[in-house]
């Protein structure tokens, strides 16, 4: 059988560009979709200081107000086939914001030029598949024929790109789809076109259908909804893996859990936290509205009620990080905070937590949960997006339960599903079973990455 040939655009891709999620995600299916014969290349923006080795330079047809475009393609050691788009003001030290945090104001002009190049790329040499993700990429579906098979993946609905209406009249033929009210709307305009639209899990494939989970999106979906398939993201369970974690003091699997105590132990005296007695919480998180972790500030303020301490590792809204840093101040017995991003640091959390927090309002998928299974960390979630995919509540299903799900994404749900997972946490019987599961669950891309080049094969027939 004919490989299929597939170019995959994305505004990130670990370890090249890495700011969240998306990064993780699409570094991960490139590499599995490789392991199963597709022929994958991978397409970043250009965001400078990147070597190739064996670099071609190929100068792309764009619009006069993206130009000039050029991709340069060639090998990286990491990711493999890679090809990197530059057009004006995408060189930048950070993809999306500034050193304040602050969004680059270009940023719909950058990556509606992005777009615009990985459209004249695709035109160059044709693949089989266009696959494209979120809205930073899009926008190309303006400009490609009708007869490429295309794919759009949503990892995150809310986040869509609109810009203002002016920019229309700058898009390709396909320009009217990207009209949604009264702006340019780049995903709004790819979920019309898109011959196949994937959300990252299947419980928000229904979420993104109703008009509570749809962000003004979701009468655009329902008329695609035929083309519209949830598809869990995976992990990468080779660096996910605490038999052989550098970042752990010692390795352990699900048949010997003994190096996870060692963990625990470092993790309390790298944290500051005294009570080896007490369940540890831990959380690695961005701290925005999504993740919910403002729903928990009411308990830390009788952080002992709950019977557990805390220890989180989180960069984001400033109210936020000022919140738990004061929290963490007034409550050092319970409470542990540390700013930022620390990748050896977020290993150990997983390692030696008990219990993971994930009090999100939505998640439409959500890798933490995956992360901390594998680790014997029993996750306590809301019961939205890929957290109900993935966690199951051991009170309601004591065989085959990994965690504990809130039934609502607020204080008094979250207290009551922490209060059910200490119990749970201090019964060996329940406990070690519901780890053991955890971390034999396959949560590798292999599944994932099966049901996209199936995706890919109907579309390359049809």
């Amino acid at each position: 059988m004919t490989p299929v040939r597939v170019l995959l655009a994305s505004a990130e891709l670990a370890p090249v560009a890495s700011v969240g999620g998306l990064a993780h995600a699409a570094a991960g299916l490139v590499r599995e979709l490789r392991r199963h014969g597709v022929e994958v290349e991978a397409v970043l923006p250009d965001y400078g200081g990147v070597a190739l080795e064996g670099e071609r330079v190929l100068e792309l047809e764009v619009p006069a107000w993206a130009a000039p475009g050029r991709a340069r393609r060639g090998t990286h050691p990491d990711v493999g086939r890679l090809t990197l788009v530059s057009v004006p003001g995408m060189r930048r030290p950070h993809p999306y914001t500034d050193e304040r945090g602050v969004g680059w104001p270009d940023n719909d002009a950058r990556f509606l030029a992005f777009s615009a190049g990985v459209a004249a790329l695709a035109r160059t040499t044709p693949p089989d598949i266009l696959h494209l993700n979120d809205w930073h990429a899009a926008a190309a579906l303006a400009w490609v024929d009708e007869a490429l098979a295309t794919v759009l993946s949503i990892h995150n609905l809310a986040y869509q790109g609109q810009t203002g209406v002016e920019w229309l009249v700058r898009l390709g033929p396909r320009a009217d789809a990207f009209a949604h009210d009264g702006s340019c709307n780049p995903l709004a305009g790819a979920i019309r076109l898109a011959d196949a639209i994937a959300v990252v899990s299947p419980t928000y494939r229904e979420e993104v259908l109703r008009p509570e989970g749809g962000a003004g999106l979701d009468g655009i979906l329902r008329e695609r909804e035929r083309a519209l398939v949830g598809i869990r993201n995976g992990i990468d369970v080779e660096v996910w893996n605490p038999a052989t974690d550098p970042h752990l003091p010692a390795p352990f699997d699900a048949d010997d859990l003994a190096g996870k105590e060692l963990a625990r132990i470092a993790l309390l005296e790298r944290m500051g936290l005294p009570d080896l007695h007490l369940p540890l919480g831990v959380g690695v998180t961005r701290l925005v509205h999504q993740k919910g972790f403002d729903l928990l500030l009411p308990l830390l303020e009788e952080p002992e009620r709950l019977g557990l301490q805390l220890a989180l590792l989180g960069a984001g809204d400033a109210w936020l990080v000022r919140a738990f840093r004061e929290a963490s101040a007034a409550q050092p017995r319970f409470v542990a905070f540390v700013e930022g991003y620390d990748e050896a640091l977020s290993h150990l959390l997983f390692g030696g937590g008990d219990l993971l927090l994930m009090p999100s309002r939505f998640e439409p998928c959500g890798l933490a949960q995956m992360q901390a299974m594998r680790y014997g960390t029993l996750p306590v979630v809301t019961d939205v997006g890929g957290l109900h995919d993935t966690v199951v509540d051991l009170d309601e299903d004591p065989e085959r339960g990994t965690g504990w799900r809130a039934r609502a994404a607020d204080t008094p749900s979250i207290a009551a599903a922490l209060e059910r997972a200490v119990r749970g946490w201090r019964s060996p019987a329940i406990r070690v079973p519901a780890q053991q599961r955890g971390m034999r669950a396959d949560w590798s891309w292999s599944e994932p990455a099966a049901a996209y080049h199936d995706l890919y094969r109907r579309l390359v027939g049809r």
